[in-house]
């Protein structure tokens, strides 16, 4: 791990700090080093992207003014950096116009466009991908929302003859649906197809919105096959949730939130009377659900899309495409070393020990997980169902523990690291 004391040594010796400041900010570098090595390409376990240091820099430089992009007076240049923001990923997923804004994480994000789909309809229900982040079962309780989730087909993809059923039977019922499609599934990074959710329109209506938090930006990459097709459509959808902090490059917690309908304000609206009186411009406040949020983020994303500009075959494009080999080429030295592997659609790889019984694959790939962690190496495991499962397996147990790596680095697109990762 980094000494983030040495790191930040320059910056330290500009703030008014003394000697018990200095000491408690030792303490802090010391109890750091209690970590996994999250910056490594070693580490490929969870949903965790070093930051890119023109983006720690941007939002460093700009807590020292410690802005709040809720009203003009509280983050006056950030709130308009937030704006530019919000402008760019609408013009990546294919808004001709938009509402959004950025917020702590995807998690809030997700609330806010299912509190926006209840606005519009009050008696709404969500359904969901079985295999959809908790996130939407959690944050629906939390709303009142009634929720459905639907079962995945053997892809790991919603099964669409059901979505059909349940949309007709709800339609039947006079009540709108909202229904989420997961752009990237956090378990095995699956992509619902969007395109052919959205034929069902033609026939039923309903509200969509597609949970992009963690594969939104590969709409610029070059997929190919049902994934390419379902990105396609993004435009397509109601509301979207792309997290900066995933693959945008971006510190904790930044999410956003866009609406392809900037008349969904009208659900924000409430009044402030010691926040919004400087201005007759927008106030980010009048449009989200959360109060205070920090304009230092706004800062940081808007700094690396200086750098890093949202067009397909970019220097950012071309990061994901690192990583998206990467997958490739861990799944295919898996198989190669005799392991199972399941193809990658976006850059998350599921591998397992081949055995007989469910709960002997799962010991042996538990073991596995254990062994490479003491070599340094850092993996995830994940329970596969049984409707997912591809492989021969005797099914004592009703899902099967597997091996999951994150290939969000583009240092992971090394020949050298897969072979030890399966070694």
């Amino acid at each position: 791990m980094k000494n983030w004391t040495q790191l930040y040594d320059l910056q330290l010796n500009d703030l008014d700090l003394d000697n018990q400041d200095r000491e408690i900010l030792q303490l802090l570098a010391e109890k750091l080093q209690d970590n996994y090595p999250y910056d490594r390409k070693e580490y490929a376990g969870q949903m965790i992207k070093p930051a890119h240091p023109l983006a720690q820099a941007a939002v460093w430089m700009t807590s020292f003014i410690n802005p709040n992009n809720h009203a003009l007076d509280g983050g006056k240049a950030t709130s308009a950096l937030e704006l530019e923001v919000i402008d760019a990923l609408a013009i990546m997923v294919g808004y001709s116009s938009h509402l959004g804004h950025l917020t702590s994480g995807g998690t809030i994000a997700n609330l806010e466009a299912l509190w926006v789909a209840r606005q519009s309809h009050p008696k709404t229900v969500v359904l969901a991908n079985e295999l959809a982040h908790y996130t939407h079962s959690r944050m629906s309780e939390v709303l009142g929302i009634p929720f459905e989730p639907l079962p995945a087909d053997a892809q790991g993809k919603i099964c669409l003859d059901t979505l059909q059923e349940r949309l007709v039977h709800y339609q039947n019922l006079g009540i709108k649906p909202t229904l989420v499609a997961t752009m990237g599934t956090t378990g095995m990074g699956r992509v619902d197809p969007l395109d052919r959710i959205v034929a069902l329109r033609s026939e039923i209506d309903f509200r969509i919105h597609a949970d992009a938090a963690y594969g939104g930006y590969f709409k610029l990459s070059a997929l190919d096959g049902e994934a390419r097709l379902a990105f396609d459509a993004l435009s397509q959808a109601d509301s979207i949730v792309i997290d900066p902090h995933k693959h945008g490059l971006q510190p904790y917690g930044c999410g956003a939130v866009l609406f392809n309908t900037p008349g969904v304000g009208q659900f924000y609206k409430h009044d402030s009377p010691y926040t919004y009186f400087t201005s007759s411009q927008l106030h980010l406040g009048e449009i989200t659900l959360e109060c205070s949020r920090a304009g230092a983020s706004a800062a940081g994303v808007w700094a690396t899309l200086q750098k890093f500009p949202l067009v397909p075959g970019g220097l950012f494009a071309q990061r994901l495409a690192q990583s998206l080999t990467a997958a490739q080429g861990l799944h295919q030295t898996a198989l190669e070393e005799g392991y199972w592997s399941i193809a990658p659609e976006l850059d998350i790889c599921i591998f397992s020990v081949k055995g007989s019984t469910a709960s002997e694959i799962s010991a042996a790939n538990r073991a596995f997980f254990e062994k490479k962690a003491k070599e340094g190496i850092h993996l995830a495991l994940f329970s596969l169902q049984k409707t997912q499962c591809p492989w021969n397996v005797e099914w004592d147990t009703n899902s099967v523990v597997v091996v999951r790596s994150v290939l969000m680095k583009p240092e992971h697109n090394d020949e050298i690291f897969w072979k030890a990762v399966v070694a």
